[in-house]
C-alpha cells in the first residue's frame, strides 16, 4: 500500500490522536479540520489492504477522502474501532465479530455488509494430497475460537476427523468426537501458521494470510473450503456510525462493478465478491 493511503501501527495512530488533544486552539478550527480529514478504515495485510486500496480510489473519485489503516491481527482492529480511532473496519466474517462481541460485551459494533469470501485452504510442504495423511501427523489450525472452529470444520468436512456438528461454528478442539489418525491438533495464531508450515505435517490456513506469504489456495491447497459457507466478510462500524451517510457510500463503492472487477482479475478467483 502506499504510505499516503495507510498507517501501518496503531501506536502511531494513538500518539496522533494524544498530541492533538493536546495542540489546544482555536475550537472551530478544530471542527474544520476534523471535517476534512479522511475517515480511516481498518484492514488486515493482505488481500483486505489491496481491496481498499482500490476503494480508496473510487472514493476520491466521489469525493470522499478514505484512509487505510493497515493491522497484523484480527483483535486489534476491533478494539482500534470500539475506541473510536477508527470509523470501520474490513477484516473479518460474522462469526469472528459475533465471537469477538460475545468476549467484549463493552463493544458496540455491527455489521454494516457483506464484502469478499475467503476460501480457507489445508497446505503442506510435506504431502501431496490428503490420502496422504498418516497416523500421528501434527496439522496447525488458528487459535482464536472463530477462525479455529472453520478450521476444525474444514477438517471434519474433508473426513480427516470427527466433531460434534459439522454446521456449528462453534466448534472446538474438545468437540472431536474422531481421530481415526490420532493427529496432533497445533493451535497458532492465525497470521503465523503460514510461517510454520514447515514445522508441522500440513495446515489449514486462512486465505489473506496464505496470500501474503505467497500461497495461492486455487494452485498450493491441496484441498480448498467448499463455497457454501457461513464464513463471509463483512464491513463493521460502531453503532453511533451505523447510520452516518458515508456508510452507505462506502457500501455503493465497495460493491460496485468497477471494485468487482479489480477483486475478480486481481485475485483471479482465489478470493470471491461476497455480495
Amino acid at each position: 500500500m502506499k504510505k499516503s493511503t495507510k498507517l501501518v501501527i496503531l501506536a502511531a495512530l494513538t500518539a496522533f490522536s494524544v498530541f492533538a488533544a493536546g495542540c489546544g486552539g482555536d475550537k472551530k478550527e478544530d471542527k474544520k479540520a476534523d471535517a476534512n480529514a479522511p475517515i480511516k478504515i481498518g484492514v488486515t495485510a493482505g488481500p483486505h489492504a489491496e481491496i481498499m486500496d482500490n476503494v480508496v480510489k473510487l472514493a476520491a473519485k466521489e469525493n470522499l477522502k478514505v484512509q487505510a489503516v493497515e493491522f497484523s491481527d484480527f483483535v486489534t482492529p476491533n478494539v482500534a474501532l470500539n475506541d473510536k480511532q477508527l470509523f470501520a473496519n474490513s477484516m473479518q466474517h460474522k462469526p469472528y465479530l459475533d465471537a469477538t462481541l460475545a468476549k467484549n460485551p463493552n463493544f458496540k459494533l455491527v455489521n454494516c455488509f457483506n464484502t469478499v469470501t475467503f476460501p480457507m485452504a489445508i497446505y503442506s510442504q510435506k504431502i501431496k494430497k490428503l490420502e496422504d495423511i498418516k497416523e500421528g501427523m501434527t496439522v496447525a489450525i488458528p487459535n482464536d475460537p472463530s477462525n479455529g472452529g472453520r478450521a476444525l470444520l474444514v477438517l471434519a468436512d474433508k473426513g480427516i476427523i470427527e466433531v460434534k456438528n459439522k454446521n456449528d461454528i462453534k466448534t472446538t478442539v474438545a468437540d472431536i468426537t474422531g481421530n481415526a489418525k490420532k493427529l496432533k491438533i497445533k493451535e497458532l495464531d492465525a497470521a503465523a501458521i503460514p510461517k510454520a508450515l514447515g514445522d508441522v505435517d500440513f495446515a489449514v490456513i486462512n486465505a489473506n494470510y496464505a496470500m501474503v506469504a505467497k500461497l495461492d489456495p486455487a494452485k498450493d491447497a491441496i484441498s480448498v473450503e467448499r463455497g457454501d459457507n457461513p464464513y463471509v466478510c463483512i464491513f463493521v462500524t460502531t453503532e453511533a456510525n451505523a447510520k452516518d451517510p458515508r456508510i452507505a457510500q462506502l457500501k455503493k463503492i465497495y460493491q460496485s462493478a468497477e471494485n468487482k472487477k479489480f477483486i475478480q482479475e486481481h485475485f483471479k478467483g482465489s478470493i470471491l465478491a461476497g455480495f
